[in-house]
C-alpha cells in the first residue's frame, strides 16, 4: 500500500478570528488576556484531528527572542469553518481557557491536579455565560 504524498500545511493570518477572540475576551471580562499578544491563523491541509489549537511562546523562547508572552490560535479550516457560529465560539473559548491567568506564555492542560477546577467545566461555564450575553 503506497502512502499518498502529504501536502504542506499553509497558514494565513485570520483577522476574522482575531475580531471574534477580542469580542469573546471583552464580553466575558477576561482581563488577564492581552489581545495585542494573541495572533490568529487559519491553516489548510493539516492532518490534525482538532478543530483548533493554541500555541504558547514559552519562557525560553521569550528570552531568546526578547519577546513578551504571546499566543497563536490556529483554526483548522477544513474542520472549523464548517461548524455553526455557536460551535465555533465554543471551540475558541476552549482554546482561550488554555491561557493561564498570569499570561506567561505557558498553557493550561485539560487535566489538572486534584482540587483544581475541571477544565471542561470551566469551558462549559464560559460558553453558557457568553450565550446568555448574546441574547
Amino acid at each position: 500500500m503506497k502512502k499518498r504524498p502529504k501536502s504542506s500545511v499553509n497558514w494565513e493570518r485570520a483577522y476574522d478570528i482575531q475580531v471574534r477572540i477580542a469580542d469573546l475576551v471583552s464580553s466575558l471580562n477576561m482581563t488577564w488576556i492581552d489581545n495585542s499578544s494573541i495572533y490568529c491563523f487559519r491553516s489548510k491541509n493539516s492532518q490534525a484531528r482538532a478543530y483548533a489549537r493554541i500555541w504558547g511562546l514559552g519562557q525560553i523562547w521569550q528570552q531568546a527572542l526578547s519577546q513578551k508572552p504571546s499566543y497563536c490560535i490556529e483554526v483548522l479550516s477544513e474542520k472549523f469553518d464548517s461548524l455553526t457560529e455557536d460551535k465555533q465560539d465554543e471551540v475558541l473559548l476552549h482554546e482561550l481557557c488554555h491561557i493561564p491567568k498570569n499570561f506567561s506564555g505557558s498553557l493550561l492542560p485539560h487535566i489538572r491536579k486534584r482540587g483544581s477546577r475541571n477544565f471542561h467545566d470551566r469551558v462549559h461555564e464560559l460558553v453558557t455565560l457568553y450565550k446568555n450575553k448574546k441574547r
